[in-house]
């Protein structure tokens, strides 16, 4: 499969998700818009911490881009609270909770389906700020994704970034569920290069999205090559809900923030 066949299996593996309601697919209530529109509002670019306050710039007036961060939820938020938001998503399903919630509720945004590593439709220098939560994950090559970023910010401008640890990828799948932590694939990891096992043929038969582990050279290393600046890092995993094994040991989500000199 090349980058072309990722994508388009990505894009049909997200829409199915919208139709079957997966969580980061389900549209935010009017309640939450209301309050957003009087700066009362909270997001995530991982599973459960809510982005800090301070790391936010003022979002009156200000040219957002929202990246890969379509399903009805951050994007209508961040539109509420103020700011001039462009919203760019893989998938027309995702794409399409948005619309949702921007029709009920009268938000103005604009709505780009394409691919996050060639944001070639979009200027140089056109937005103060970028919301992209976790979902490079879904994309084979991430470096495109941090020199696409560095070019279509102005300077001065902010990135918010949520990726996975690429630790949750080392570890065999099946039995991992189980809280067997058997320690079966090497770093950088990709869906592409286990096609022929059993269970990840399934999975790709099942619909569900295919997944690489970049390293955290790439992630992080990689948003300093492309010129940013870290100004903020957390850590975070998912809720005990979840009944995640890895989260029962370690953090396997990163945040962090970026400015473009």
């Amino acid at each position: 499969m090349n980058d072309a066949d990722v994508r388009k299996h990505n894009q049909v593996s997200w829409d199915k998700q919208v139709a079957e309601s997966n969580r980061w697919t389900v549209p935010v209530d009017g309640e939450t818009i209301q309050r957003a529109r009087t700066g009362d509002f909270s997001i995530v670019l991982t599973p459960t911490k809510p982005v800090p306050k301070d790391w936010f710039p003022p979002l009156t007036g200000t040219p957002t881009l929202c990246l890969a961060s379509a399903g009805g939820q951050q994007a209508p938020i961040l539109a509420a609270a103020g700011a001039r938001v462009t919203l760019l998503d893989n998938s027309p399903g995702q794409l399409g909770q948005d619309r949702l919630v921007a029709d009920r509720e009268g938000l103005k945004m604009e709505f780009m389906e394409g691919d996050m590593a060639d944001l070639s439709i979009i200027g140089d220098d056109t937005f103060d700020f970028i919301f992209h939560p976790c979902s490079n994950v879904f994309v084979p090559k991430i470096l495109p994704v941090w020199r696409e970023c560095y070019r279509v910010l102005r300077s001065g401008g902010t990135l918010l970034t949520g990726f996975v640890n690429p630790l949750r990828f080392i570890f065999e799948d099946e039995r991992k569920e189980n809280g067997n932590l058997n320690v079966c694939y090497k770093l950088p990891y990709s869906d592409l290069n286990h096609l022929q096992e059993t269970h990840i043929k399934k999975s790709i038969e099942d619909g569900f999205a295919l997944e690489f582990g970049h390293t955290l050279n790439d992630q992080i290393g990689g948003q300093l090559k492309a010129g940013f600046l870290l100004s903020g890092f957390y850590e975070d995993r998912y809720h005990a809900a979840d009944e995640d094994p890895l989260s029962n040991f370690l953090d396997t989500f990163i945040a962090t923030r970026a400015i473009k000199p």
